[in-house]
């Protein structure tokens, strides 16, 4: 099968294209590389890769030509860049968006897997997350994630394009930047507890969340590519479990064999307080099963981190 994977060169995607590529797939990349990186992607020269953004819809309806699924990953991540710059993240997020269902659409790809996310549920505070509660998005990004997933069903009741929307909860795993000030919690504290530095944690450390490692996430996509009957339905993808960021630095802590002594500050503008995914309906019709516990995840992402700055690489 030849797959379109959006922003393949990023955290998630570069998984992405690696599984497909093990299980013999034609896999083509499209990627700006603004977050994603080159070097993700080095030992993955089977794939064929596309250096453009989708905001431009000539690039993405060339990069989907002759694809039979598109996986798009490609976004402009975090609620704290969204609040900063609102009318980018809807650009890169919808309209990005919309260049991609109009692309698949025109060159006749069979299924779009849309990578959305947990934060649509926003100030709905219901435990846990089913896919049928109201969406109450509290910040510009969770707004857009929201928008492109109707953009999505508009396409498949209007057109006929099937697509499968996957809500992600709280991802981490290699490759992902810890360098950034709009990098994720997970990355930002193994980086920092490796180098002996404190971790701040924005608030008390008794908000949840459902963390969740990316070789599930990557197991979530090729299922919904691949499953019949299921186009035009909306998953949550996590582990179905609940952790506070205060038991995650005791985690991280045991790991590295050091005590962590966070730094607390104020909690941020948009930040949702508790995460918690049911994950019953990927069960049923996907076969979904997470595969690899927060624990053992934190373990082989810490492996990978401290690798990383062992052999002087710049991030982790």
């Amino acid at each position: 099968m030849r797959v379109l994977v959006t922003g393949g060169g990023g955290f998630i995607g570069s998984h992405l294209v690696e599984r497909l590529l093990q299980e013999d797939h034609e896999v083509r990349v499209i990627d700006s590389f603004v977050t994603g990186q080159r070097e993700n992607l080095t030992h993955l020269r089977d794939a064929e890769l596309i250096e453009g953004d989708i905001q431009s819809f000539e690039r993405v309806h060339n990069a989907s030509r002759g694809c039979e699924v598109i996986l798009h990953q490609a976004a402009l991540p975090s609620v704290p860049r969204s609040i900063a710059d609102p009318l980018m993240t809807n650009v890169v997020n919808v309209t990005g968006t919309l260049n991609v269902l109009l692309a698949a659409r025109d060159n006749g790809v069979r299924r779009v897997v849309h990578a959305s996310s947990s934060s649509v549920y926003g100030a709905n505070l219901a435990l846990p997350k089913v896919e049928s509660l109201q969406p109450q998005p509290i910040s510009p990004y969770s707004v857009s994630k929201l928008a492109a997933e109707g953009y999505c069903r508009a396409f498949s009741n209007v057109y006929g394009l099937e697509s499968v929307v996957l809500r992600y909860f709280n991802i981490f795993g290699p490759r992902q930047n810890p360098r950034s000030q709009y990098s994720a919690v997970v990355p930002r504290f193994i980086v920092a507890a490796l180098e002996g530095r404190q971790p701040t944690i924005f608030g008390d450390g008794e908000q949840s969340r459902d963390f969740t490692y990316v070789e599930n996430v990557v197991d979530a996509n090729v299922l919904a590519m691949s499953t019949p009957g299921v186009a035009g339905e909306l998953f949550n993808v996590a582990c179905g479990g609940r952790i506070t960021l205060n038991e995650m630095v005791c985690a991280l802590g045991e790991i590295v064999g050091a005590e962590i002594r966070p730094r607390y500050a104020e909690t941020r503008t948009g930040d949702v307080e508790h995460s918690l995914a049911d994950i019953g309906h990927a069960r049923a019709l996907l076969g979904y099963e997470p595969r690899v516990s927060f624990e053992e995840g934190l373990r082989r992402t810490v492996a990978h981190a401290a690798e990383r700055l062992t052999s002087g690489a710049v991030s982790a």
